[in-house]
């Protein structure tokens, strides 16, 4: 036998196994590093975080990646080029993190990357008939494999789409599997640059479970601040935007895309809420003069009412029982965010650092629950509905 896949096969036959989780999300602020011990798999699966960190990206990494990031036109080989650095300086990353833990890399049984989504492009956005839903993650898993030493699990969103999915959310399975409880219904909002939730009902039949991206988080309310405080990547505690005022028209524009009237689960990404998405409805709603106050005011307004309207659109009937609603993400620390969904929503509201799982962290470990499904996980049936295919999913690279 191969001797990774022997090594491979011991690993799944751990008792438990630490999996380090990597995220870095459209806001691309830095690499969340999340060091879990896992236990069994599938419903039984047991995580317990014992190390997390963010890696801040340099300004000289946030440029390079927003040459290609969400744009239709791109220099090819810079893209290329950008694959193998992301997949080097994440290795690197890893190992600045183990060497702060002083945790040595033959202590680390998997590594599960996302990479750095590039593009998101489902079909409800490219609507080329004759082409499937698609995305774009770089940092390739090789170079991580083969620079830090450790098994590297990446690409998982390739399997979703192959199997019917548009590629996200993803949070799905891992909330599903951990956060799941019988006798409560569960909605736990990520609001990162795109909000999305997952629905876990208080039966914990699966095929109740339901997920989908509402639209924006903080992607929008980011990029402004970033315009018009350069010195700023986003609005600190809403400090700009608790000094606007919501303008009514400006905001009634924003709603008026297509997107928010498609059929639920449908995921989106910064391909549609960009710069020019706000500045075509500033035009339409004659706003273009209005104070940055206002603006930011109002573009996170836009977000809570999309996630709120989302939310009572897709529970429906059962809005009239008890949620508790468990958020993470950027948004968590946006406390006019926050304050509005509260007004927006009749439910009770906690944090997923509530549930023993950091907020900031909650995505990468995440993504090592989905690791340690490929792995050593079986099959959960999700049914055969839109959105949530029954698949695992990863590719694996060996060190060697």
């Amino acid at each position: 036998m191969n001797q990774n896949i022997q090594s491979l096969y011991q690993i799944a036959q751990k008792s438990s196994r630490k999996i380090i989780g990597l995220m870095s999300g459209t806001s691309l602020d830095g690499l969340d590093v999340a060091l879990c011990e896992i236990q069994d798999s599938g419903e039984n699966t047991k995580v317990n975080l014992l190390q997390f960190d963010t890696v801040d990206y340099s300004e000289d990494i946030k440029t390079e990646i927003r040459k290609v990031f969400a744009k239709e036109t791109i220099d090819f080989r810079h893209l290329a080029l950008l694959n193998e650095w992301i997949g080097l300086l994440q290795a690197d990353m890893v190992l600045q993190c183990l060497k702060k833990w002083n945790i040595h890399t033959n202590e680390v049984d998997l590594i599960a990357s996302h990479g750095q989504t590039v593009m998101h492009a489902p079909k409800i956005l490219h609507n080329q008939e004759k082409f499937p839903n698609a995305t774009l993650q770089i940092g390739d898993g090789d170079h991580i494999a083969v620079k830090t030493g450790i098994i590297t699990i990446s690409d998982f969103r390739q399997k979703h789409i192959a199997a019917g999915g548009e590629g996200a959310p993803l949070a799905v399975y891992g909330d599903y599997f951990i956060f799941g409880k019988k006798g409560e219904n569960r909605i736990m909002l990520n609001m990162g640059g795109i909000a999305n939730f997952t629905f876990l009902p208080s039966s914990m039949n699966p095929e109740a479970v339901f997920v989908t991206d509402t639209g924006t988080g903080n992607t929008l309310i980011d990029a402004f601040t970033r315009l018009y405080f350069p010195e700023k990547s986003f609005d600190n505690n809403a400090e700009i935007a608790k000094k606007g005022t919501v303008n009514q028209q400006f905001l009634k524009a924003l709603k008026s895309n297509d997107f928010f009237k498609k059929p639920f689960p449908k995921t989106t990404g910064p391909e549609l809420f960009g710069i020019d998405y706000v500045k075509k409805a500033q035009i339409s709603s004659e706003t273009e003069n209005i104070s940055v106050n206002d603006l930011l005011a109002t573009l996170t307004r836009f977000s809570a009412e999309t996630i709120a309207e989302a939310i009572q659109n897709a529970i429906g009937n059962a809005r009239d029982e008890n949620f508790t609603i468990y958020m993470s993400g950027g948004g968590v620390h946006n406390p006019l965010l926050v304050n509005w969904l509260k007004e927006l929503l009749p439910f009770d509201f906690q944090k997923t650092d509530d549930l023993g799982i950091s907020g900031d962290a909650k995505e990468a470990v995440l993504f090592a629950i989905l690791a340690n499904e490929t792995i050593c996980g079986g099959k959960s049936d999700f049914g055969t509905r839109k959105g949530i295919p029954s698949v695992c999913m990863g590719k694996i690279s060996f060190p060697s």
